[in-house]
């Protein structure tokens, strides 16, 4: 696996190193002693998997509030995504900026989301499912969340959502008390 850091601090894109031959290719997407050593306790506790039917679904930006937050490690398995997490630690240095990335089946590419991110993401092709391997167990009454085209974070989405939940369309501003 490699391991490429993002602008905002402790988040990094996982990309993989096959081999290949004649069959194709193998790659390892996942080491408890790699995950370990950038600071994730490497204990997945769960794996939930999306289906987004149709291009233009967004989910999101959803997070888990003290003391519950969690890691996670997201991956297209099908079609393609815009992926995008902000840091809302307060006293990070990237606090309340946000970063985002297409993942794709074809590219094979994976976000690790860090404690104390929000995340979401925009399907870019109809039939696009995500993998989440999540490393905390969830705990429904801290979910969390604020609206996708929340101002003062900016998300520059590629674009318009036409598909979403109630909800995420719900969702208030990070500022006013996400819930």
């Amino acid at each position: 696996m490699i391991f490429t850091a993002t602008p905002l601090a402790g988040a990094f894109i996982l990309d993989i190193d096959p081999r290949s031959d004649e069959r194709g290719f193998f790659a390892r997407t996942f080491s408890a002693a790699e995950f370990a050593g950038y600071g994730v306790d490497p204990a997945a506790l769960e794996c939930s998997v999306s289906f987004n039917v149709n291009k233009g679904t967004l989910r999101g930006m959803h997070y888990q509030a003290p003391p519950h937050e969690e890691d996670k490690l997201v991956r297209c398995t099908a079609g393609a995504i815009f992926d995008v997490i902000v840091d809302i630690r307060a006293a990070s240095p990237s606090y309340r900026r946000w970063f985002g990335t297409e993942l794709t089946a074809a590219n094979h590419r994976a976000l690790l989301v860090p404690k104390g991110f929000a995340h979401g993401f925009l399907s870019l092709a109809d039939a696009s499912e995500v993998l989440y391997m999540i490393f905390a167990a969830h705990a429904p009454e801290f979910a969390r969340g604020f609206c996708w085209d929340d101002p003062t974070v900016g998300i520059a989405w590629p674009m318009q959502p036409l598909v979403m939940s109630a909800r995420d369309a719900a969702y208030q501003p990070l500022d006013h008390g996400a819930r």
